[in-house]
């Protein structure tokens, strides 16, 4: 089994090299865990105050179950992946069965802070996009997928956002093997990332 950790701040453009990733692997070959699917389940609090959570602070992932999670999948062992609903700030009762596979990728913004579980990845992946750009991403997605309004986002990533970035994430990709400026636009670094991926698939 080969683990890929790809990490990046908020909007940087993890989901589309993983998804680039993925189109290019058969589809029995590659499982995806997302970081934010480990949220702690936060339903034993009121919503008022499950909204005002840090979700980009280290502290809100359980880090332990995912940690045990890709051990049992190393050990060939089928995986129950949480499902995280950012509507309600809660774990939900279902999950998402999850296969050992030749590649495993795990993707989130806080996954390199974490040293145990840098310790699983066989490559680390930082995905480098500028803040202005990174804004925009956050603004389109959390008005269209998440059902936030401008103020709520702007103000979210002036108090929460912005500074968790700068404290955790950009420092962490000191960590990283490979750093991909600009994500999914970035086709030549994407296709590095590829070409290594299958050159260890074709040594294991």
């Amino acid at each position: 089994m080969f683990i890929i950790g790809i990490a990046g701040g908020t909007g940087s453009g993890k989901t589309t090299i993983v998804n680039k990733i993925i189109e290019q692997l058969p589809i029995n070959e590659v499982a995806v865990l997302s970081q934010d699917a480990y949220y702690r389940d936060n339903s034993d609090i009121p919503l008022h105050e499950r909204q005002q959570i840090n979700f980009d602070h280290p502290d809100s992932i359980e880090f332990d179950l995912l940690i045990d999670h890709l051990n049992q999948l190393k050990n060939g062992l089928i995986i129950q992946q949480p499902v995280y609903s950012y509507l309600t700030c809660t774990r939900q009762p279902e999950t998402i069965p999850t296969y050992p596979t030749e590649v495993v990728i795990v993707e989130g913004i806080l996954i390199f802070t974490h040293p145990e579980l840098r310790k699983l990845f066989d490559i680390k992946v930082f995905v480098f996009t500028e803040d202005d750009e990174r804004l925009i991403r956050v603004i389109k997605r959390d008005i269209l997928e998440r059902g936030r309004n401008i103020e709520t986002v702007l103000k979210r990533y002036n108090e929460t956002i912005k500074p968790m970035h700068q404290q955790f994430i950009e420092p962490s990709q000191r960590f990283a093997n490979l750093i991909i400026p600009e994500g999914g636009q970035n086709t030549a670094g994407i296709d590095v990332l590829f070409k290594y991926i299958n050159m260890k698939r074709i040594r294991n």
